[in-house]
């Protein structure tokens, strides 16, 4: 039997396979680097970056939870201008897509990035618009419409030839209007979910477990509501989707491919298993093969729902 491609094309990039590290889990890729060849994996969403350096929010900001974590980091960064100089140029030493992934305040600090980054050649963009809006009060821009589609054609201005990506919040009504509104906006992509918010308190203490009281839940707990989100935005937009939010196994990824991605990202699992990664793409690989599949992006949209 011929083996199974595992290659598959997000808004233009090709990748060797469909497995991604998702943003805010893998660093810049240093420390997962002494422990397997970062060319292994389809692309690498780097750390979130912000237009300025980040010290990020005060702790404790990581809280276990049966089934995932809470954090609350906070966007502890260096600033694009050190990961152009600093971490760029090491992630490009790998045969891998580099995915800068960029928070802003305003939509002109996005646009700001946008430059910078496609000026410095990364492979693609991928706006996180879980952030607050200054100028509305502090209301995040993945909230409404009109402001994710703001954002979107900011950073479309800007980026040039590189393929943005805008990263979805699940901490709304009905997705499925911010999916349609960055793509009118001219999203050439969108990952989802990113985390859910969510709180733990020490019923000793009677305080919060996190120093900021809430932050986003990641982990298995989130797969079910992850693979739905993709399943319904799939249906809506035309534009390619990296599916996220729980993926710790192969059978995992399938489910979000199957639901309509065209890649996935792995991300809190690689806190227990950094090989995790390899063992999804190796796990795809097989379901691909037991199924008769030429390609692993065959997969993509072929879930047969009852009605």
């Amino acid at each position: 039997m011929p083996e199974v491609d595992l290659s598959v094309n997000l808004a233009g990039m090709t990748m060797k396979n469909p497995v991604c590290v998702a943003s805010g889990t893998f660093g810049f890729g240093r420390e997962y680097n002494e422990l397997f060849d970062l060319s292994e994996l389809g692309g690498i969403c780097a750390k979130g970056l912000t237009l300025h350096p980040r010290e990020g929010n005060p702790g404790p900001r990581i809280a276990e939870t049966p089934m995932g974590i809470l954090n609350s980091v906070g966007l502890q960064n260096p600033g694009v201008d050190a990961f152009i100089a600093t971490e760029l140029p090491f992630l490009r030493q790998f045969d891998v897509k580099v995915i800068a992934n960029i928070s802003g305040n305003t939509p002109e600090e996005y646009g700001i990035m946008c430059e910078k980054l496609a000026g410095a050649g990364v492979d693609m963009i991928e706006v996180n618009i879980s952030c607050p809006n200054v100028k509305a009060g502090g209301l995040a821009y993945g909230t409404r419409p009109e402001l994710a589609a703001e954002v979107t054609e900011m950073a479309k201005a800007h980026a040039g030839s590189v393929p943005v990506m805008v990263k979805l919040s699940p901490n709304v009504t009905d997705i499925t209007e911010i999916a349609r509104a960055v793509e009118g906006a001219g999203a050439d992509a969108l990952s989802l979910i990113n985390t859910i918010r969510g709180m733990r308190i020490d019923v000793n203490t009677r305080r919060p477990i996190l120093k900021m009281n809430t932050g986003g839940l990641s982990g298995p707990a989130v797969l079910p509501v992850a693979v739905r989100m993709v399943w319904e935005v799939a249906q809506c937009v035309k534009v390619p989707i990296l599916g996220m939010g729980g993926v710790a196994k192969g059978e995992d990824a399938a489910q979000m491919m199957l639901a309509g991605a065209s890649a996935v990202a792995v991300g809190t699992a690689l806190f227990a298993d950094p090989f995790t990664p390899i063992k999804v793409r190796e796990g795809l690989r097989e379901i691909a093969e037991k199924q008769g599949l030429a390609a692993v992006r065959e997969l993509t949209g072929g879930v047969r729902p009852w009605s």
